[in-house]
């Protein structure tokens, strides 16, 4: 049975990249194998932050005022049984080799969904006779998810690894080098047509991240590299890349950061209670809750933009449910961040999987962190299940080298 329940966590890891109905009924089906396999349960140390934050979700949402509102908060404590099962079971680092390389297959072919939704749309705008930008930007390529931030985050997440793989992973150079290329410049392709900015910016870091642990002097390279592809690049993604520094295209992110840090103030310690902040009816642009907690100085109609979330996850989770929830949080990330440093030290010179996965790891924390600074990535069950794949796998890592053991 325990290589039952590897197999089906396999199956679940790579499934998230297609189908999340898929994902989680494999899951389920990981965890009974499991339980059947009399193996020992096992969580990495991060289980305490980890449950803290639980914890502390569930005091929130209880003394939220409207605990029905935020049951989608309860239910999503299922996805982090994804650290269990994958710690548990996958203990051998050729499986992680093999599950990371699955990612970029199917990531590859996501991303070519992608290019191929990104032809259509172009020949739609010059059917209606629209520009490009204007008609692109509320509807982007998706692949096979239903919003383009979940396909940016999870095309993200599988670029940075498959670039940790080519750096540090001596088997990267042998059979499939090839394949792997093609895999990359796909994942390329479709994170620089998804037109997710901060994406674009979570990706550079991690990437930079990378490239100094690969070949430093690269790094002065990377401006140079950067400003070329900007002039080279077509007119709608210079026109995008120009709009970070637009005034009006920051106006409702703004508004929502500046309501939020309002809203902890109000509730610094349990927040508003899960989702409170998202209005209760789909149709409804702007909760009322929302609304309570506007700036004086802000009055509607507010700036075009999406207002159920507050586009940035440390906003989100203190005005949720609290500070000390937020804290938890961020205790869990800081650890996972030393505990890979510290098995990275410890490893022998040279290429190696536990280089790679590692390394791969703290990239893929980094670029979390960052992009979070502007989306609600965590929020998304496809992005949280894939970034408690990596932490788990990067805890089996560190746990292989003898000198961790």
């Amino acid at each position: 049975m325990l290589s039952a329940a590897q197999y089906l966590t396999f199956g679940s890891a790579v499934a998230i990249l297609f189908s999340i109905a898929a994902s989680q009924i494999l899951l389920a089906l990981a965890l009974v194998a499991l339980l059947l396999s009399k193996a020992p349960l096992r969580l990495p140390r991060i289980w305490l932050p980890l449950g803290l934050f639980i914890l502390l979700t569930l005091v929130s949402l209880a003394f939220s005022g409207d605990v029905v509102h935020g049951l989608p908060q309860v239910r999503k404590i299922y996805v982090y049984s994804m650290l269990l099962v994958v710690f548990s079971a996958l203990r051998d680092m050729r499986m992680i080799r093999w599950l990371f390389l699955a990612w970029a297959g199917v990531g590859a072919l996501e991303a070519a969904r992608g290019l191929v939704q990104f032809a259509a749309k172009v020949s739609e705008a010059r059917a209606l006779g629209m520009d490009f930008g204007a008609y692109y930007e509320p509807e982007r390529i998706t692949g096979f998810m239903s919003h383009w931030m979940t396909f940016g985050g999870e095309e993200m997440f599988v670029l940075i690894m498959l670039t940790a793989y080519l750096f540090f992973s001596p088997s990267a150079r042998k059979r499939g080098f090839w394949f792997v290329l093609l895999c990359f410049g796909l994942l390329c392709a479709a994170l620089l047509l998804g037109w997710t900015r901060s994406i674009w910016i979570a990706t550079a870091v991690a990437g930079l991240y990378l490239i100094w642990f690969r070949k430093r002097w690269l790094i002065a390279l990377a401006p140079v590299i950067l400003v070329a592809a900007f002039f080279a690049g077509p007119d709608f993604v210079r026109t995008r890349m120009h709009s970070v520094f637009q005034a009006h295209d920051r106006a409702f992110r703004v508004v929502t950061w500046r309501t939020g840090f309002r809203m902890i103030q109000a509730h610094p310690w349990l927040g508003l209670g899960p989702e409170q902040i998202k209005p209760n009816n789909p149709e409804q642009r702007v909760s009322e809750v929302f609304k309570q907690y506007l700036p004086p100085d802000v009055h509607e109609p507010l700036p075009d933009g999406w207002y159920g979330h507050l586009h940035n996850i440390y906003l989100q989770y203190a005005a949720e449910r609290g500070i000390p929830a937020l804290l938890a949080l961020l205790w869990m990330l800081l650890m996972m961040l030393t505990d890979f440093w510290r098995a990275l030290r410890r490893l022998p010179p040279g290429p190696s999987d536990g280089r790679f996965v590692l390394h791969g790891a703290i990239a893929i924390i980094i670029a979390t962190m960052v992009a979070g600074m502007f989306e609600h990535n965590l929020g998304d069950s496809e992005v949280l299940t894939m970034f408690l794949v990596v932490a788990a796998c990067g805890y089996v890592a560190a746990e292989k080298e003898p000198a961790v053991a």
